[in-house]
């Protein structure tokens, strides 16, 4: 009995620093960075919750967020400046980056989980993978919109997190594939 009155302290602990106010950007999984408009109160099944109301700022759309609930939906907010150059290096990495013996809907599966695991490190891998397999060869329609999913999340965080316009970060992440060849060519 001791372990579960343990856990629920944890997670009141845990409740407690995920918290967000009115104006606070934050990031919801596979949708990307919003807003909190509001914190309200709502019945639902005879219960009375509290929810942020969050508007994503890609496409306007409203999502409401249980309080008590941001943690296991994967709420969180934007990464430190500092994290930028270590989302940069997952994106260099491109030893990690998956050998293409795989059918394109297992790799657009694999990849569609770590979006919605809600890390930007997660959304790196899945860009670097793309952004590479598209040089080899066409990517499906599925794998398309994921690719254009994954930089659409990455950019816009990115360029929150360093108050920066998305022209720079694209030029910034794009810059990470060129090889050095590219960047001092003989003359």
């Amino acid at each position: 009995m001791s372990q579960k009155k343990t856990k629920a302290v944890k997670s009141e602990e845990e409740a407690a620093v995920r918290t967000f106010d009115v104006g606070d950007l934050a990031v919801y999984p596979a949708h990307g960075v919003g807003e909190i408009q509001s914190v309200e109160s709502r019945v639902v099944n005879g219960e009375k919750r509290d929810f942020y109301i969050l508007k994503v700022l890609e496409n306007g759309m409203v999502i409401m967020i249980p309080t008590d609930n941001v943690e296991s939906v994967g709420l969180r907010g934007i990464i430190d400046r500092k994290e930028v150059p270590k989302v940069y290096k997952v994106m260099q990495n491109k030893k990690e980056a998956i050998a293409d013996n795989q059918t394109w809907n297992r790799r657009y599966r694999e990849y569609m989980d770590k979006i919605k695991t809600g890390s930007l490190y997660d959304v790196a891998e899945v860009f670097r993978d793309l952004f590479l397999l598209k040089l080899t060869k066409d990517l499906s329609f599925g794998e398309r919109k994921l690719y254009d999913t994954a930089q659409v999340l990455l950019v816009r965080e990115i360029s929150t997190a360093k108050k920066s316009d998305e022209k720079t970060i694209i030029s910034e992440i794009e810059g990470l594939f060129i090889t050095d060849e590219e960047k001092h060519p003989e003359k």
